[in-house]
């Protein structure tokens, strides 16, 4: 059985915010998808309010793809502390941090949530453009490190 990556993590030593280059996987026809823990808040200390965490996901799940090409997922972390993010190729966390901080930018100017329907979500009503606005405009305060303990 495979270990999960993120389990292997010591969350009580890394220093959010931080964006990790978590996994680099390679196909067997030599496709190559590279995964990041993009990590907003301090692990077992700070956690996203639901409404907040799924406004951000969708307004960062709309922007990223205006910066980046060949994402595949951006998905809420369970512990409600980030995101991870899929994307195809071999990438490396300074193009993801340029991207990432553009497209907190933009959600700060951002007037509506992008699909915030019932026909486009399943929780529509589980929305927050005001929290989203407040966690976005906390870490571009900060800044996100490339290193998981702490340096910007």
């Amino acid at each position: 059985m495979e270990k999960v990556e993120s389990f292997e993590l010591d969350h009580r030593i890394v220093k959010a915010p931080y964006i990790r280059k978590c996994c680099l996987l390679e196909g067997e026809k030599g496709d190559k998808v590279t995964k990041f823990d993009i990590r907003f808040l301090q692990p077992n200390v700070e956690a996203f309010e639901t409404a907040a965490i799924h406004g951000l996901e969708h307004l960062l799940a709309h922007e990223l793809r205006g910066k980046v090409d060949g994402i595949i997922d951006l998905s809420p972390m369970g512990c409600r502390t980030g995101f991870y993010l899929s994307i195809w190729g071999d990438r490396e966390p300074k193009e993801i941090k340029e991207a990432l901080e553009s497209a907190l930018e933009a959600v700060l100017k951002a007037k509506e949530i992008p699909a915030a329907n019932e026909v486009q979500c399943g929780n529509y009503k589980d929305l927050s453009l005001d929290g989203a606005k407040r966690y976005a405009e906390k870490t571009l305060k900060t800044g996100f490190s490339l290193n998981i303990y702490g340096e910007v």
